[in-house]
């Protein structure tokens, strides 16, 4: 099996290399080509791993690769862990990937980086494999960051524009205030722990329990609360919590299907992952718990409010995926971690179903992505639009599909845990299930049905796309609608992962729900009779009835709540905070010190006073070389005079 793991992260790096460095050589088939085949080896190598350790139940492997590097008794090695938790992830990283490989040949086409292109998403899909096949926090900080300086070059792809170099540099720059935090809880952890190795670090945990640490003068921390809010601060960057989301709805910048590679199954879910994996942790601190659960709260709630106002039909989604994130991070929060990567998964297929299919709309409407200039693309785009359809059915978690057995899990979760806060939150979590369905079904109605809005020409051209395109989306509308069936019993409470997640007895809420479990099919068919169900329906209504019934209803209600709406607009108003404190803020401090310190001290004291000093006494050295010798006798004197005294000062 140790061939099969280590090709697994090489085969996407071997066509990322032979893309990147000689696309020009093997020209744009030979590009797309050898990119997709590495990843389809990765895949179904993932295959195997996934039926010999999930399926066979096989032990866990946990090996040496290589050693990267001795420090002291400090060893940095490359190794990997494959158990039923990084197993699954590889396995829904690489087949969605593929997937997005396969559609990036009809989406790309016509872009003149297409080898640069395919080099870029093969890279990204290796830097992710890295990630969640480490053993140890040094290799997982390489993968770690390797997405993150991945995802910069994606979203700034099409860098002849503006605003794409804009949003890649949001992006690089809030993940480094996340990464900044998540690089001291790995220096914590090597502190304290003595090892970067997750096994050895999850072995000495309890032993750490106790200890505390004075952050602040006067205020003792638990270091095992220090570590875990630390790396949960690295997971806030990369998987876009409040306060850090803003960098996620700008990376809309980049390429469509670089929207799906990031937002559905890889650099977004780094963090919902890396919780899950330090459960061991995460599990001996309630109050690092209890602020996973909240972030996740209000990220869940009040990002999705601004899908509502969004106009950009990528943009709508992208504010979907950080409702969604929220979602699974409550679930970490309440120790409820099969859960949250059970609708990590999900998420996967349905949230990369509906950027692909995003994309679809985007090419037929020739590149344009203002849904009030679409409408009608129903009878023009018909797999487009029924592929849409499951995926908007399985992101508001109607009955039956993907998303309703993982999102109806977590909702119950919140409502049985004891952490502080936790009815509150749950509230918060069913609530944002109406505000999901609001702004899903404002997309497909604007987007597929009402009045058509675009252009006579526009309209005359409208066609589905090609099979290159439709085929990956009918692909993934397969698991989204059905994967729920067959893995919501084994996930939740069939021990699925089995040692790979450790939850407290004492936190375990999906043990509770168990006792109360009343099967897949009648829980399918309870499912219509509680309030999620009631929610989302009230969404489906609430919308066609606003954008299908009454299409002006939409105006006068802004009209009406104008102070409502701005607020949303401006989305609370933190680009406008961090541009006054962080960009405005870093200018200024940078002019006070260029005024101070480079003109005041090294121009005007070090180097500019230097000249002067030297030019005043050159100006002095002058007057002294008059040419004159009884000038020159006469300073030999006054020398001579000189040394005699200090000579008989000093020996007299």
């Amino acid at each position: 099996m140790y061939s099969i793991y280590l090709w697994t992260v090489l085969a996407p790096l071997i066509g990322a290399i032979v893309a990147g460095f000689f696309g020009r050589v093997i020209g744009r088939a030979g590009a797309h080509w050898v990119t997709i085949i590495g990843v389809a080896i990765a895949t179904i190598l993932s295959f195997l791993a996934y039926k010999h350790v999930v399926v066979d139940g096989a032990p866990a492997f946990n090996g040496t690769v290589y050693v990267w590097g001795i420090v002291g008794d400090l060893r940095l090695e490359i190794g990997f862990l494959i158990d039923e938790l990084s197993a699954t992830m590889m396995l829904v990283v690489t087949f969605v990937s593929l997937m997005i490989h396969v559609y990036t040949i009809g989406y790309m086409s016509d872009d003149p980086g297409y080898q640069r292109f395919f080099s870029y998403i093969s890279l990204f899909t290796f830097a992710m494999l890295m990630l969640v096949m480490s053993n140890n926090f040094f290799q997982l900080f390489f993968g770690w960051e390797a997405v993150g300086v991945v995802s910069y070059l994606l979203i700034g792809f099409w860098y002849q524009r503006e605003s794409a170099i804009f949003a890649n540099l949001k992006a690089f720059l809030v993940n480094r205030v996340g990464d900044f935090g998540f690089i001291l809880g790995i220096a914590a952890v090597l502190m304290y722990f003595d090892s970067m190795d997750y096994v050895t670090v999850f072995e000495r945990a309890p032993s750490v329990l106790g200890t505390t640490i004075e952050v602040l003068p006067g205020s003792e921390w638990s270091v095992l609360t220090l570590v875990c809010i630390l790396l949960f601060i690295g997971a806030m960057g990369k998987s876009a919590q409040f306060p850090l989301h803003v960098w996620l709805p700008d990376s809309m910048e980049g390429p469509t299907p670089i929207s799906a590679l990031i937002h559905a199954a890889t650099m977004v879910t780094a963090g919902i992952f890396m919780v899950a994996r330090m459960s061991p942790l995460f599990e001996l601190s309630d109050t690092a718990l209890t602020t996973v659960m909240w972030i996740g709260a209000i990220t869940c709630m009040f990002m999705g409010l601004l899908g509502l106002v969004q106009n950009d039909i990528k943009r709508v989604i992208a504010y979907s995926t950080l409702s969604q994130l929220g979602y699974m991070f409550v679930a970490l929060g309440v120790s409820a971690y099969a859960a949250g990567i059970f609708h990590l998964t999900t998420h996967a297929f349905f949230k990369a179903l509906l950027f692909l299919a995003a994309g679809s709309v985007i090419i037929g409407m020739h590149h344009e992505q203002d849904m009030r200039k679409m409408g009608g693309l129903w009878k023009y785009m018909p797999i487009t639009w029924l592929t849409s359809l499951i995926g908007t059915l399985a992101l508001v978690g109607f009955p039956g599909f993907s998303g309703f057995f993982s999102k109806d899990a977590i909702i119950d979760a919140a409502h049985h845990s004891s952490l502080p806060g936790a009815g509150i939150v749950y509230w918060m979590v069913l609530g944002s299930v109406l505000i999901t369905s609001l702004y899903s079904f404002r997309l497909f109605f604007l987007v597929f049905h009402g009045k058509a809005r675009m252009d006579e020409h526009t309209r005359e051209q409208l066609h589905e796309s090609p099979a290159v395109v439709t085929v990956p989306l009918m692909v993934l509308a397969i698991p989204s609608a059905i994967i729920g069936w067959f893995f919501v019993v084994p996930v939740l409470f069939g021990g699925y992962f089995g040692s790979s997640i450790f939850v407290e007895p004492g936190h375990d809420v999906l043990a509770t729900m168990a006792e109360t479990f009343p099967g897949t099919s009648e829980f399918f068919l309870e499912g219509f009779f509680h309030w999620p169900f009631y929610l989302a329906v009230g969404g489906f209504l609430i919308t066609w009835y606003m954008y299908i019934k009454r299409p002006d209803f939409p105006d006068k209600l802004t009209a009406h709540t104008r102070v409502v709406y701005d607020i949303l607009v401006r989305k609370y108003g933190f680009d406008e905070l961090y541009q006054f404190l962080f960009a405005g803020g870093a200018r200024g401090i940078g002019g006070l010190l260029w005024r101070l310190g480079d003109q005041g001290v090294i121009d005007g004291l070090i180097v500019n006073g230097t000249a002067r000093a030297v030019a005043r006494f050159s100006g002095f050295a002058r007057k002294v070389q008059s040419g004159f010798l009884y000038d020159y006798a006469f300073a030999m004197i006054i020398g001579l005079l000189v040394l005699m005294s200090l000579g008989l000062y000093v020996y007299g």
